[in-house]
Formats: structure tokens, sequence, C-alpha cells
């Protein structure tokens, strides 16, 4: 799998494919499966190979019915409705619902290739009916794909890094590839281009968002630092998104600062209280159903003074989620956790005692909406509000993790890239380098691996029928 980048560039390949997660991996796949010659080229070394998807758990589908570890029934209407309410209406309709209605079919495709599939995880998201999760997470579905890839004799190259594009009168001719410390000429007769945002290039990030984002962590990949993306703008490919905008959740701000991954995420917030530094509340934590929130707290945090925050929770809420990989940080009373906190013990005290007055009777059910809500408060807590008020207290760091950024290409609803003057002959696109087509504004859970699943098995079938 790991091939000498000499003996690569001495051919002309059917399809040269950019990238080495899911969507890339999907795409090979199917270009590879139609008989097409695939070479696949991961900037990564081979330990981190997989991208984003290393670090995921779920793959959000629609069903008419139980579906493998799927209950109930998840159909277009309410798949939209769901992301319409997190997008605020900032998305492409007609390919959004193309790829709901695609999902279904790529489950059963998914097992197919070797991805297994396990019942929700307990203390995680609420999402039993909607998500399918892969038996051994991520990194299980990379390397069973990855395996198939081996299989069917795709060629595989490591730390080969994408630099340039060579395109001729909008039409794809080679890749320039620094890999051993040379740059290398690989020809083919089309491109997938499945190399993910520009997240991890935090010169960028903050040229985007100003000095703020220099304190942002990267929970996803080090080595999505938009460099094809970058290199295709230049040429005339057409933008979609706003370089503001990305999948950005609230992260243990303990996490490392980049490649943290899945298990830095809090999952706390909605039975908490949040302050920032000030100890004092910035936003109702249980607006809704976490899957449908998560994402945006986030941008959030990174509203805050030097981007941090901190969810505060007592014991009758420690069990209620999947923990941090870090352990909460812990006091018998809140004088003492303020104290650990770094926060003002006197502030943190009057936000706690004036939640605790304001949270009223009634009952509690930590997976569905309750309307548990505060009374007589300035930003209310809508459900989960119980008093803060059962030692020991726990505290959480939290700051903005990246997991992938919303600008990218626009592409059409064969997954080809579109241009100033036109599509781009024998150019597709597939994953987070082309997402902000759908993912204009916020994030649903588990939408990121069926973007990516259902582009990239578009974008191989394509390619291979283009030659």
């Amino acid at each position: 799998m790991i091939s000498c980048i000499s003996r690569v560039e001495k051919r002309r390949w059917d399809v040269v494919i950019v990238g080495g997660g899911n969507a890339a991996l999907c795409a090979a796949i199917e270009a590879a499966e139609a008989g097409a010659t695939v070479v696949l080229l991961e900037s990564a070394p081979r330990v981190y190979r997989g991208g984003n998807s290393r670090h995921t758990r779920n793959f959000r589908c629609m069903h008419k019915g139980p579906l493998s570890r799927l209950t109930g029934n998840y159909d277009t209407d309410e798949y939209f409705d769901d992301l319409l309410r997190v997008t605020a209406g900032n998305t492409d309709e007609s390919l959004a619902r193309m790829t709901i209605n695609a999902s279904e079919s790529c489950l059963p495709w998914m097992e197919k290739h070797g991805i297994r599939f396990q019942p929700s995880l307990s203390g995680t998201l609420s999402l039993s009916r909607t998500n399918a999760f892969f038996l051994g997470g991520g990194k299980a579905l990379v390397n069973a794909y990855y395996n198939t890839l081996e299989d069917l004799d795709v060629t595989v190259v490591y730390e080969a890094q994408v630099t340039q594009l060579n395109i001729d009168n909008s039409e794809f001719r080679s890749v320039t590839v620094h890999c051993a410390g040379n740059d290398h000429r690989v020809e083919g007769k089309s491109v997938i281009l499945a190399s993910g945002g520009f997240q991890a290039d935090t010169d960028w990030l903050a040229r985007a968002w100003g000095p703020a984002a220099r304190n942002f962590l990267i929970r996803g990949t080090a080595y999505n630092r938009g460099m094809v993306l970058k290199n295709m703008l230049a040429q005339g490919a057409t933008s979609i998104g706003d370089p503001t905008q990305c999948h950005a959740v609230a992260i243990d701000g303990r996490a490392p600062k980049f490649d943290g991954g899945i298990v830095t995420r809090l999952d706390c917030v909605p039975f908490s209280v949040v302050v920032n530094n000030k100890a004092e509340r910035f936003y109702d934590e249980g607006e809704d159903v976490w899957p449908k929130r998560y994402a945006i707290w986030g941008r959030l945090v990174a509203a805050q003074d030097k981007q941090i925050a901190y969810s505060i929770i007592d014991s009758k809420s420690i069990n209620l989620f999947m923990p941090s990989v870090y352990s909460p940080i812990e006091a018998n009373s809140l004088e003492e956790l303020a104290h650990q906190l770094n926060l003002n013990t006197n502030a943190l005290q009057s936000t706690i005692e004036k939640f605790n007055t304001s949270c009223r009777q009634g009952e509690f059910h930590a997976t569905e909406l309750d309307g548990l809500a505060t009374k007589g408060l300035d930003i209310e807590k809508t459900n989960w509000a119980r008093p803060i008020n059962k030692p020991p207290y726990y505290g959480y760091p939290l700051r903005p993790g990246v997991t992938f950024t919303y600008l990218g290409l626009k592409v059409d609803e064969t997954a080809r890239v579109s241009g100033d003057t036109g599509p781009f002959r024998n150019i597709w696109a597939a994953g987070e380098i082309m997402a902000g087509n759908i993912l204009g504004q916020g994030y649903l859970a588990g939408f990121g691996m069926t973007i990516g699943t259902v582009f990239g098995r578009k974008a191989g079938i394509q390619a291979a029928r283009y030659i």
C-alpha cells in the first residue's frame, strides 16, 4: 500500500484522489470497483491516516423503518427540518435533499465494505433513531476502508502533500506532490479533491476571525491546511461558504492544540451552568436537545473574553453524560471550585445562588426536552434546570474546538467542481472541502460523515465514468 512516489509518477492514472479520509476512501472504492486505476495521495503519515474521520463515531442516516442498528424511522422531511434549524436555512436545498435521500442506501453499502455498527452509546448524544454508530469508532471505519483498497489494488502514498493542481483550459492534467523532500508530478485523467478544510492553518483562521482564533484548539487533524483549496480558488474555482463558519464545538480546555479528537468534547453543558471568566452566564444551556445544539457552543465560547468558559455541575449530574478524556476539576464547595478555576469566588457564588433561586419544581428527564426551566433570570435556562447544590461540585474548562471549516469549493449534484467560467471538465470534490454547499452554518451530529460518504461515492462513480 505504501508505494514509492517515483514509481507512481511514471504512469498516467485514471483517477487521482487527493486526501485520505472517509470521502476520499469512498471515492477510491467506487472508482476502483468501476475498473479505474486509482492512486490515493494522503498528506499524513500512515499512523495518522484518515483525516478527521478517525475521530468520528456515527453516520446520520435517513431510513423508512428499522435499518441495521437504527430504530424506528427517520424520513426525509424530518431530517431536512433538523438541518434547516441548525443552519437557519443557510443550505442548498436541492443538494441537501439529495444527500439525505442517498444516505439510506449508503448504510448497507458501508456494511458491504467492512463497516460494522453497534447500538447508540450510553451517556452520549441521544441518537439511536437517527445515527448509526460505528463499532470501534472512526479508526475502525478508516482501517476497514483501507483494507478494502488493498483488496482492490488501489495505490496509496502517505506523506504526499499535493501543493499544485496543473490545469489547462479547465481540464486537469496532473498534480505536483511534495514527498520525501522533493516535488513530483503525478498525471491523471481525472482528479477527486477530498483534502478537507483549512482549519489547521491558524494564520488563515486568524485572518478570517481575527486574533481570537489564536486561542482556538483544532480538535481535528493537523494535516488539513487548505493548500489544495487555496490553489483551486487561485485558479478560478468558485468558492462557497463563509471563512468564519465552521464546525466548532466546546471542548475540554486542557486538550492539545491539534488532533485532540472527539474524546475531548464535553457533553455536560445541558446539565450545567456555563460561565465566562467573569463567572457570568451568557447563553441558555438548555435551549434544545444536545445533538442539535452542541455545535453552537464553540462559537459561543469563542465570543467570550480570552475564548474560555467553564461548565459547572454538581454530583446529581456527573453520570449523565459521556465524560471528557480529562477528569473534571472537583471540589467540596463552590468557593474551593472557584479558586481551582481561577474565578472570582463572590461572582461565581452569586451567579449560582441566583440560578438556584430561579429553578422551579418539575420532573427532570435527561434525554428529552423536559420544560424544567428557570424563572426570573436575564438569560433563562429553558430545560434541565436543576439547582447546583449537591456537593461535590465539578468544573470543566471550555475552549472552542474547530473540527473543520466551511469555506470550500462549489459543486453541482454530480460533485463536479464549478469554476468562474463554468464547471471543470474532470475535477470532482467530496467531503469537508465542499461541505459548505450544504452546511452554511451550524452542524448536525453525524452529518459530516453523511456528506463525505454520499459525495465521495458520487465523485468516484463520476470520475470513473468520465474516463
